[in-house]
């Protein structure tokens, strides 16, 4: 395999293969995306950094389900420099060639580069527009000397016809996507050591300005906006900076501030929110209806809101008057004051305990004192209080104290009478008055409402937000520091049974250790086993154990079942010992039967397929049909049964004595059946005849019409003067006329 990438590398894209060793993989293990997911096959997995395995479910691809488009991408975090992007597509562990069926999954594949995730915003890198099952390549080495933050794989299979060999749907069968560049923007060469121009996002390859930085233009970005413009290439254009001075050149920001009436960064907008002038700094709300008023000069183009006078409403009603344009006169208010000027109410208001334009009710709903302007909510069953003093007659609500009820319950109490205790409130404060709710959480080891219930379900910690999952047996950590009573689940150690087994131990307290792994890596810290699999032929955890099951090589991942009865392969080569099943040949019995074989050993001879094609390797069956006359799955049966021809479809009953006609042309050999005529005796008689060979004439047939083509019968009656089934009889017995009715 790894024979066959290098290869495929270093033919198709030129010199590539040496020239790109110091660029880092800036997709490794980051955030990814699919259009669909077949089960667990997710898109991170065509950036985790393994493809040794290319079967579409060996757990390192990323799967997709049938549609008519796919789309993946990867985020790389950030705008990088990109040299090229390296795909490696699935090829279930099979031959890379024209029959491979992932060949047609992947023809017709683009690759775009872009800043957001959508394609249409980016570039296009690459596109296939002429590749067959048989040429395209997997991996596949794509040069790109782009810039931007995300890679995107996208294939559709949306406006047929298509060439051939492309499949009807598309999958997503990345086994892994590798973009490589420089990870540290405004470099660019080949180890990513030479530093682009100032102001410029130059080619990953050499020099090249591709784009300047926000704020400045020129070949070589050196020049900054001019002329009340900024941003990107400058095609952005300032606002109205106070002075007419120019805006900064990046972010179009005026240094001077606003002209009177806008305000933002860039001066772009009118002021809003019931302000206006310089800096938005003056309010006008006063306007009838909530109107804006003039953003500049803070005139009220309406009028304005009740009690308030003057062009931009900023005069409150005086004179006893008020009301919408002050024209309403104010009266009996407290010592003569002047009453208030939207609603002509009083400002001094009334005796404690009433209310109303002629203080002449008693406060009720709650309230009480002068003016009715205190509250006594607090009262309990929600009765009234007294309307003067506002004390609560039966007693206060839950949490709160005092004969108005206006106390709420301090000293770690709450609840009703402020009877009940608080439980333990981070930091020592107080609970709510009237729940015992902390308002601040718990102590470490403890949770709820109220601060009384200590952590469980594996968790410990300030708010029981810290797990402890890893406990032996599965019992509860201590609530508070989380250590664990009994030790640690296989494969982890330390007090709190968070760290995972190292330097080749594993299992329950770290004590087992590792042996045999495939380059002395480390083994699983819970079960021992090796990460990196076994030597052809071999398998387990130990890697002590032959490839069984029909299965060979690498990990066993290689299949041989089509050896000979089902027997056992090598399990290194995948030789079969003992020959093939029948349709297979070679050494593996990896190659079916050709030359118009089939069979065990190829040694069985296919019938007459049409055409002379092939026959199925195995059954000897004809995939498209037997030549003229021939029928059965092997094509090796003469038609028969009154049939003819391709197929046996066509039908020849009209033979005389019922024998069968020519197989090939269907012509009857001794002739046809009374009533019918021609070579395939296929047409009735006619012109007035009839019998066999048609060698009979008919009588005189009413209206001169057809007579029966095999018995010479007449359908309608004789002409006048003749009688008879054929009306071949003249009327006698002085009968004339009709069917001889007239005498």
């Amino acid at each position: 395999m790894y024979a066959v990438v290098l290869l495929v590398c270093c033919s198709w894209v030129a010199l590539l293969c040496p020239s790109v060793q110091a660029y880092e993989n800036l997709a490794l293990k980051k955030s990814a995306w699919q259009s669909s997911t077949w089960r667990s096959y997710t898109a991170e997995r065509a950036v985790d950094g393994r493809y040794t395995d290319l079967w579409w479910n060996g757990g390192q691809c990323a799967g997709s389900v049938e549609r008519k488009t796919a789309e993946w991408w990867v985020d790389l975090g950030g705008v990088k420099y990109i040299h090229h992007v390296f795909i490696q597509y699935a090829t279930g562990n099979w031959v890379w060639d024209e029959n491979n069926d992932y060949t047609g999954y992947f023809l017709g594949f683009s690759v775009y580069i872009s800043n957001t995730t959508n394609k249409e915003d980016g570039v296009l890198c690459f596109r296939d527009t002429s590749y067959t099952r048989a040429t395209i390549p997997n991996p596949v080495n794509i040069t790109c000397p782009y810039h931007g933050r995300y890679v995107i794989y996208y294939n559709n299979r949306t406006h047929p016809p298509y060439p051939e060999g492309y499949s009807k749907y598309v999958y997503i069968e990345l086994c892994e996507v590798e973009v490589y560049g420089c990870p540290t923007p405004g470099r660019y060469g080949e180890n990513c050591s030479l530093l682009c121009p100032e102001n410029c996002h130059c080619d990953v390859i050499g020099k090249t300005c591709v784009e300047c930085v926000p704020g400045y233009k020129g070949h070589l970005c050196y020049e900054e906006c001019a002329g009340h413009t900024y941003g990107l290439e400058c095609k952005q254009s300032c606002g109205n900076c106070s002075g007419g001075v120019e805006c900064d050149h990046v972010t179009g920001s005026c240094p001077k501030g606003c002209d009177a009436g806008l305000y933002g960064d860039k001066c772009d907008f009118e002021c809003g929110g019931h302000t206006y002038g310089l800096g938005c700094n003056q309010s006008c709300g006063n306007c009838s209806g909530g109107v804006q008023c003039d953003h500049v000069t803070g005139i009220c183009p309406n009028g304005c809101v009740a009690g308030m006078s003057g062009d931009k409403c900023d005069l409150e009603c005086g004179g006893h008057t008020y009301g919408l344009e002050c024209k309403q006169s104010c009266g009996n208010c407290s010592g003569g004051v002047q009453c208030d000027h939207v609603t002509g109410s009083c400002p001094k208001g009334c005796d404690a305990g009433l209310y109303g334009d002629k203080c002449d009710l008693e406060c009720d709903g709650h309230t009480y004192g002068l003016g009715c302007n205190q509250s006594c909510g607090n009262c309990s069953g929600g009765v009234q209080c007294d309307h003067v003093t506002g004390i609560c007659p039966n007693g206060c609500v839950a949490g709160m104290s005092g004969d108005k009820c206006d106390l709420e319950c301090g000293g770690h109490t709450y609840g009703l009478e402020c009877k009940q205790s608080c439980g333990n409130c981070s930091g020592g404060v107080q609970c709510d008055h009237v729940t015992g709710i902390c308002p601040k959480g718990c102590d470490a080891g403890l949770y709820g409402d109220k601060c009384d219930l200590e952590c469980d379900g594996h968790t410990y910690g300030l708010g029981c937000n810290q797990s402890c999952g890893n406990c032996s047996g599965g019992v509860q950590c201590d609530h508070v520091t989380g250590i664990c009573p009994n030790g640690c689940v296989a494969g982890m150690s330390g007090d709190k049974c968070d760290l995972e087994c190292g330097g080749h131990t594993y299992g329950l307290e770290c004590k087992q250790s590792c042996g045999n792994c495939s380059g002395g890596v480390q083994c699983d810290h819970v079960t021992g086993s090796c990460p990196k699999g076994c030597d052809a032929g071999l398998y387990g955890d130990k890697c002590d154990l032959e490839c069984g099951g029909h299965t060979y090589g690498l990990g066993c991942k290689q299949s041989c079942g089509n050896c000979s009865g089902g027997v056992q392969c090598d399990l290194v080569t995948g030789i079969c010992p003992n020959g093939c099943v029948a349709g297979m040949s070679g050494e593996k019995c990896d190659l079916e039967c050709a030359g118009r074989t089939y069979g065990v050993e190829c040694k069985q001879s296919c019938g007459n397929c049409s055409g002379g094609v092939q026959c199925d390797h195995v059954t000897g069956n004809c995939p498209n049909g037997c030549d003229a006359g021939m029928y059965g799955d092997r094509c090796d049966l003469e038609c028969g049964g009154h049939t003819y021809g391709l197929g046996c479809k066509q039908s020849c009953g009209n033979c005389s004595g019922g024998v069968q006609c020519d197989l090939v042309t269907g012509i009857c050999p001794n002739g046809c059946v009374a009533g019918m005529s021609g070579e395939k005796c296929d047409l009735e008689c006619a012109g007035r005849t009839y019998g066999v060979e048609c060698k009979q004439s008919c009588g005189n047939c009413s209206g001169g019409v057809q007579c029966d083509h095999v018995t010479g019968n007449c359908p309608n009656g004789c002409d006048a003067g003749m009688y008879g089934d054929r009306c071949d009889l003249e009327c006698a017995g002085h009968t004339y006329g009709v069917e001889c009715k007239q005498s």
